[in-house]
C-alpha cells in the first residue's frame, strides 16, 4: 500500500476510529486477571496512540511532500548504480553531444494534485553520465499542444525540494502547475516546461547537488543528465539560454549551487529560504569535509569565479533564515551577474510550503522577465521594491526591497 496514497490515509482513518471506540466500549468489559486486564488495558491505549500518531503523520508527509514513499521514509532507498569520477566538469569527459538520442517512456503521475492542470507525468531516468537511475516528472505548459506552438521551443524550469523532500512537492504541497497554468494561458508568465527529478538519492542523506566520486554524482544527474533527457524528448530551448533552475531550502541551496557553477546550463536560479554554506543541512553529503564544503558554496563559488558569471539570481529570505545568505551574494556580485534580493518578515510565516507557496508567482513573473520572454507576455512587470503599508503577505508575495528590510531591523 503506497504511503502517499488515498488508500492508506482512509484504512488510518478507519483505524484511528476503532482504536478510539475500542476502551470505550470495552474497558469495564476486560475480564480476568488483574494483570492481564491491565496488559489489555494498555495496548488498547497504545493502539490509539500509535494509530493517531501515524494519522497525523501522514497527513503532514501528505501535505509537505517529506517522503514520496515506504523506502524514503525507511531510509531503504538507493537510486546511485554507480559514482564514478566526472571530474570538474561533471561529464567525465563524454561528449555530451555525441551521446545518441534517449526516448523516454511516460506515464500519469499519481497523487496529490498530478491530475491538476493538464496532468504531471514521470518517467524512470537511468542516468549514462551520472550512474543515477530515479524518477523525473514533467508538466507540459497548456501551449506545448496546441497547432500555433507546434514549431515552438520552450523554456524549462528544474524544479528541486527541500531535505527530506519529494520531487512531487513543487506540484502537490506548492501547486505550482495550478498557480501558473492559467497565467501562462494568458501570456502573463511564459510558458515554462516544468521539470522536478528525484534529490534524494541515497537512503538518510541529502545528497544535494554534489559529485562526490565513489559515492554519488548528484550534481552531473541534475544538470546534465536531466536536461540531457528533457531535451531529447520535448521542444526544449537548448541551455543556458532556455533553462533556470528553482528550489526551497535545501532545494534553494542546489538551485544558486548549480546556476553559479554552471552557468553554461542555467541562465537563472531561484532561491526560497536557501544557505550557502552546506552545513545548512546537517545531514548533507556535501558537508562532509572542508574541501567539500567549499566546492558546494555558491558563494565562494561566485567569489572566486574566475569571470562574473552571465546569471540573474531570485534570492528570497526571511531574517536568519535565508535573507543574510541572499545579501552576502548580492554584495559580491558583478555585472553581467543579476542578484534580485526579496526580504520577508518574521511575520510573513516559519520555515514552511506556506511560505513558499505565494512566492511562485512572483519568482516566475521574475523568470520570464530575466529570460527574456517577456516581450512575448502581458502584464510581466518587475517586483515592487517599495513596502509602505504592505501587509504580511504582500510581503511573502515577493514585494520587499532590500532597503525597506534594512529599515525594519
Amino acid at each position: 500500500m503506497s504511503l502517499t496514497g488515498t488508500p492508506f490515509l482512509y484504512t488510518l482513518i478507519v483505524l484511528a476510529v476503532v482504536a478510539l471506540a475500542l476502551p470505550l466500549l470495552l474497558w469495564s468489559r476486560v475480564r480476568g486477571p488483574r494483570a492481564l486486564r491491565a496488559a489489555a488495558r494498555t495496548l488498547m491505549l497504545l493502539f490509539a496512540q500509535g494509530t493517531a500518531v501515524a494519522l497525523v503523520f501522514v497527513l503532514v508527509n501528505n501535505a509537505n511532500n517529506l517522503y514520496d514513499n515506504w523506502a524514503d521514509l525507511l531510509g531503504t532507498g538507493d537510486h546511485v548504480q554507480q559514482a564514478a569520477d566526472l571530474g570538474a566538469d561533471g561529464t567525465g569527459g563524454i561528449s555530451l553531444k555525441r551521446l545518441p538520442r534517449v526516448r523516454q517512456t511516460f506515464e500519469p503521475a499519481t497523487g496529490p494534485g498530478m491530475r491538476a492542470a493538464g496532468g504531471v507525468e514521470v518517467t524512470q531516468l537511468k542516468g549514462r553520465v551520472s550512474g543515477v537511475n530515479a524518477e523525473v516528472y514533467v508538466w507540459l505548459p497548456p501551449q506545448y499542444d496546441e497547432p500555433a506552438y507546434r514549431h515552438h521551443r520552450f523554456p524549462v524550469v528544474e524544479l528541486l525540494p527541500g531535505y527530506p523532500g519529494s520531487a512531487k512537492a513543487w506540484f502537490g504541497s506548492l501547486r505550482a502547475h495550478e498557480q501558473l497554468f492559467a497565467l501562462m494561458r494568458g501570456g502573463q508568465v511564459a510558458p515554462f516546461i516544468l521539470v522536478a527529478p528525484r534529490t534524494t538519492l541515497l537512503a538518510g542523506v541529502d545528497t544535494g547537488c554534489a559529485n562526490i566520486p565513489g559515492t554519488v554524482n548528484a550534481d552531473s544527474w541534475l544538470s546534465v543528465d536531466v536536461p540531457r533527457m528533457v531535451m531529447d524528448n520535448f521542444r526544449a530551448e537548448p541551455a543556458p539560454r532556455g533553462w533556470a533552475v528553482a528550489g526551497y531550502s535545501a532545494g534553494a541551496h542546489c538551485a544558486v549551487k548549480l546556476a553559479v557553477a554552471h552557468p553554461d546550463r542555467y541562465r537563472a536560479a531561484v532561491s526560497l529560504s536557501g544557505y550557502n554554506d552546506p552545513i545548512g543541512e546537517r545531514d548533507s553529503l556535501a558537508a562532509q569535509n572542508p574541501a567539500l564544503r567549499a566546492e558546494n558554496n555558491p558563494f565562494l563559488l561566485l567569489r572566486g569565479a574566475p569571470a562574473p558569471p552571465r546569471i540573474s539570481l531570485y534570492l528570497s529570505g526571511q531574517p536568519h533564515d535565508g535573507y543574510e545568505a541572499a545579501v552576502a551574494l548580492e554584495q559580491i556580485a558583478k555585472a553581467p551577474t543579476n542578484v534580485h534580493v526579496v526580504y520577508l518578515p518574521k511575520s510573513a510565516g516559519g520555515h514552511n510550503m506556506a511560505l513558499w507557496r505565494p512566492q511562485v508567482v512572483p519568482a516566475f513573473r521574475w523568470l520570464t522577465m530575466v529570460m527574456g520572454h517577456a516581450r512575448t507576455t502581458t502584464g510581466a512587470t518587475p517586483p515592487t521594491p517599495s513596502t509602505a503599508g504592505a501587509r504580511p503577505a504582500e510581503l511573502a508575495s515577493g514585494t520587499a526591497s532590500r532597503a525597506d528590510a534594512a529599515r525594519r531591523r
